[in-house]
């Protein structure tokens, strides 16, 4: 009984490769940058001490005790006592969940409205981008901080509660910065919508509102995150800039701008240190992590970067 021998010219099948998709690539390109991470941690970090550390804390953030004021750092105050006797290390957690929670919220505002406002300027044209457009000319005209500070000054005549200052300013800050987004979302937008796929929707007649929401923004998104990004960390810097105008967050709910601001005379600058530097240090980390994420998105995010 004789076997066949199998031919030898039989070729096996591999599966072809699948093709990554494009956010795989974007968090690929991403991991490899270390600034980036390196920015991504320490946020992280910053966020978790904010957010829990206080819960460790054995101190009231009201409570005072004017026989501890001024307290250089010890074991029981690490980061000292401010002119209250109150610990200045929980006032700073404290302080960093109203400053990331007001740029968070402020840049989340004006990317809703730049982005929206971008979009149906790049989509209709004509009289609709006109309107937009020149609108956003006026926006980017006007001062920023010449009308936040008049904004504050308004609420402090109104005698506007505290707790309910930091609404309103995340509401000035958000409205004074959709422009610059919604041009950059427009250009998207007005390239986009002479590709193949919007013929397609043409074709199936989809509504305009399908197709903005469903098919155009959504190549936008690497732009739009880009964006968010680096306005997260200018949001933060305006919030600390007007505290410490004494126009934004006022005490008793702290920010690190109002904190530096407590430190307003010359001897707190030179011998209480520890009132002044510790937030200021809060803000410069933050604000590097953030734009160190950001230019990290940016890279990653690009089709042109090829590296």
């Amino acid at each position: 009984m004789s076997l066949e021998a199998a031919p030898l010219d039989t070729k096996i099948q591999v599966p072809a490769k699948q093709p990554d998709s494009p956010w795989r690539v974007a968090i690929r390109r991403f991991t490899r940058n270390r600034l980036a991470l390196i920015g991504l941690f320490i946020l992280i970090i910053m966020i978790l001490i904010c957010v829990f550390g206080p819960m460790f804390s054995p101190y009231n953030m009201l409570e005072t005790n004017i026989r501890n004021k001024n307290l250089p750092p010890s074991a029981e105050h690490w980061l000292g006592t401010d002119k209250l006797g109150r610990d200045v290390l929980l006032r700073l957690m404290l302080a960093g969940r109203i400053s990331l929670t007001v740029g968070l919220v402020a840049t989340g505002i004006s990317v809703a409205i730049g982005a929206t406002l971008g979009a149906l300027a790049g989509f209709y044209r004509k009289g609709v981008d006109t309107v937009i457009m020149r609108t956003a000319d006026i926006f980017m005209a006007l001062p920023s901080l010449p009308i936040m500070i008049i904004m504050g000054a308004i609420l402090s005549d109104l005698k506007v509660d505290p707790a309910d200052r930091i609404y309103f300013l995340m509401l000035i800050l958000g409205i004074l910065a959709w422009s610059g987004l919604a041009r950059l979302v427009r250009g998207q937008i007005l390239t986009l919508r002479e590709q193949e796929f919007m013929q397609a929707t043409e074709a199936l007649g989809l509504r305009d509102r399908r197709k903005i929401f469903r098919h155009l923004l959504p190549n936008t998104i690497p732009i739009i995150i880009v964006s968010a990004t680096l306005g997260v960390a200018s949001a933060i810097i305006s919030e600390s800039a007007l505290s410490f105008l004494g126009i934004g967050v006022v005490p008793p709910t702290p920010s690190w701008g109002n904190m530096i601001s407590a430190a307003n005379n010359l001897i707190d600058f030179r011998k209480r240190p520890w009132l002044w530097i510790p937030p200021g240090m809060c803000i410069l980390i933050t604000v590097v992590a953030i734009n160190l994420i950001g230019d990290g998105l940016r890279d990653a995010l690009d089709p042109k970067m090829k590296k």
